[in-house]
């Protein structure tokens, strides 16, 4: 895709380097004081998703500093194809967490509504190999797409000036068969969270009826609280992208490729979610010591 210094003004790149420079200080400081507190109980299914979580998170920060690099010095000089890498490691970042979000989810409302007794693995070699599963099926399909991924005439080009433009994907949805694909994907997504968020509020609202005005004291709640905040990440981090996605893609123009970048940037902060329960575990070690012992 041909194009000059004019198409990345400059509030817009500083902006989108602010925003990947905070995802990947915040990522980095949670994945640093999770993976203290997470490396126990290795059979528990809840437990291997947030490893994976980790090991997705920490795999995805690796590259986030290319994409400050590119919006601060506006230009890109690694090559196409490792631009279409770096840009597909947000993408599946994205969707490997929304797996892994889903998968806790659904086995905590299992647990719930007692269809599901046993929370764990029996050995640690089937959580190695559902792991591995999942890595390689999301793999198999992101690999062969990043190849071939913006062929053609969207490929980054040098320009005149001696600048090289990256993350210029969006002429790809010229292509019906890329289109409908988006539509399938993104429509899954929205319809998957969709049933997720009402059977947690369902379960909210059982307990909140069970224990009425003496909820906020039973573990049963904060239990809860606990699911509900994996729902509301996919709400703020995923949901706005995938609702934008459909448009984008109905309604291709590259004036619209700017905003698309911006709501993706929003995606990245789902690494946040490890700094969040990495406060939580923290803040219950610093109570038990202070309070209990």
């Amino acid at each position: 895709m041909i194009g000059s210094e004019s198409d990345l003004p400059i509030a817009y790149r500083i902006s989108l380097a602010v925003l990947y420079l905070l995802v990947f200080i915040g990522g980095i400081v949670g994945v640093i004081i999770m993976s203290t507190t997470i490396m126990s109980n290795m059979l528990s299914v809840t437990r291997v998703s947030m490893i994976n979580l980790l090991v997705l998170h920490l795999i995805f920060l690796l590259t986030v500093p290319f994409r400050v690099y590119y919006y601060v010095a506006n230009k890109w000089e690694l090559g196409s194809y490792f631009c279409k890498l770096v840009s597909s490691m947000l993408h599946g970042h994205m969707y490997l967490s929304f797996i892994f979000y889903a998968i806790i989810l659904c086995n905590r409302y299992l647990t719930y509504f007692e269809w599901r007794h046993r929370q764990e693995f029996y050995r640690e070699l089937h959580a190695v190999i559902a792991s591995v599963t999942i890595w390689a099926i999301i793999l198999a399909i992101v690999i062969p797409s990043t190849i071939n991924y913006g062929t053609g005439t969207d490929k980054p080009t040098l320009i005149t000036n001696n600048v090289t433009q990256c993350f210029a994907f969006g002429t790809a949805l010229i292509n019906k068969n890329v289109k409908v694909m988006n539509y399938i994907i993104c429509s899954v997504v929205l319809l998957i969270w969709v049933l997720l968020a009402s059977c947690q509020f369902y379960i909210m609202w059982r307990v909140r009826q069970k224990h009425g005005e003496f909820r906020w004291v039973h573990q049963e709640f904060w239990a809860q609280i606990k699911s509900l905040c994996f729902v509301l990440i996919m709400l703020i981090c995923f949901v706005p992208y995938q609702a934008f996605r459909i448009y984008y893609a109905y309604t291709y123009w590259p004036g619209l490729e700017k905003v698309n970048e911006v709501f993706l940037a929003v995606t990245a902060f789902s690494c946040f979610d490890m700094l969040l329960f990495a406060g939580r575990e923290v803040c219950q070690s610093a109570y038990k010591m202070c309070c209990i012992t």
